[in-house]
């Protein structure tokens, strides 16, 4: 049994085809016949049906699959330990949702570059969903997002940090010094939202519609920036996380308004895929988020 009909195999499983697994391994169809045959015949079991344009796992193929990912994952890991160049200097693929992009991550992308110079970072962004839809098809290392607690047989979460959506708006808004603001006092007012697949807005809407209510936003943007700019200016109110306007408000430009009876939570989570390989660039990041929140929690203590 080699290990290249092992990489194929997996390639042919995950692709549910013969010939996507040829394009992404660089091989022709036929070789990737050939190997799948030979591995077959060295188990002595049949791996994939094959019924018209359709390729599918047999049972057989379903009980060899995990052992054939521990093959792969346990080389891969040798490889790296055998090997490991004193800097790194591999990528790193991040997927994440505005919110925490535009106020979380300036600081952690700019301490990690400056530990590890040479890895190159890519951020994606999207909704939660998209996200870990891309990291269960390995197109992203991790996902670091904001939602209601999530689980799943395939992730491993890492982090799990609660955090408080609140109404904010300018100090000098007319609500600002106001305390047991009713609901209906708010979303009376001028509301800048974020778009409606965001986590944190479907929790406000979720709120009203068990009390029969609606808010109707007069701007609807996916930039967390640009709203908190525009709260700046007075321009009205929005629903954040707490943790992106915290600067903000210790520096006196924003306010939590005082609610009565108005409590929203979600959480700030980072995952990965159980079976992802573990670089050595991955396993730098999530050791840094560790620390840089240990350091905040301290920080807020003190």
């Amino acid at each position: 049994m080699e290990l290249r009909e092992i990489r194929t195999f997996l390639e042919v499983a995950n692709h549910n085809s013969f010939s996507k697994a040829a394009k992404k391994l660089g091989y022709s169809q036929a070789a990737v016949t050939i190997q799948i045959k030979q591995l077959e015949n060295e188990l002595m079991v049949h791996l994939f049906d094959r019924l018209g344009k359709q390729t599918t796992l047999t049972h057989e193929g379903e009980v060899f699959y995990p052992y054939a990912k521990d093959v792969m994952k346990s080389l891969a890991s040798a490889k790296s330990l055998l090997s490991q160049p004193e800097e790194l200097s591999g990528s790193l693929l991040i997927g994440t949702i505005e919110s925490v992009c535009s106020t979380l991550f300036p600081s952690l992308i700019l301490e990690y570059h400056r530990r590890h110079p040479n890895v190159n970072v890519k951020l994606i962004i999207d909704s939660p969903g998209t996200l870990l839809s891309q990291m269960n098809s390995n197109a992203i290392d991790l996902v670091y997002f904001l939602d209601k607690q999530v689980f799943d047989v395939k992730w491993v979460k890492v982090m799990e940090k609660p955090e408080d959506i609140i109404f904010a708006a300018s100090r000098k808004h007319r609500l600002a010094g106001e305390i047991d603001l009713e609901v209906d006092q708010v979303i009376r007012e001028p509301m800048i939202l974020t778009e409606k697949d965001a986590s944190y807005r479907l929790l406000l809407e979720q709120f009203l519609a068990e009390q029969g209510k609606e808010v109707r936003p007069y701007l609807e943007i996916g930039s967390t920036e640009f709203i908190v700019k525009l709260l700046r200016q007075n321009a009205g109110i929005s629903l954040l996380p707490e943790f992106a306007i915290r600067k903000e408000m210790e520096e006196g430009r924003l306010v939590k308004l005082q609610m009565k009876d108005f409590h929203l939570q979600t959480f700030r989570q980072i995952v990965y895929h159980k079976d992802k390989w573990i670089s050595r660039e991955m396993r730098s990041f999530l050791e840094l988020v560790e620390e840089m929140e240990g350091t905040k929690q301290a920080q807020m203590t003190t």
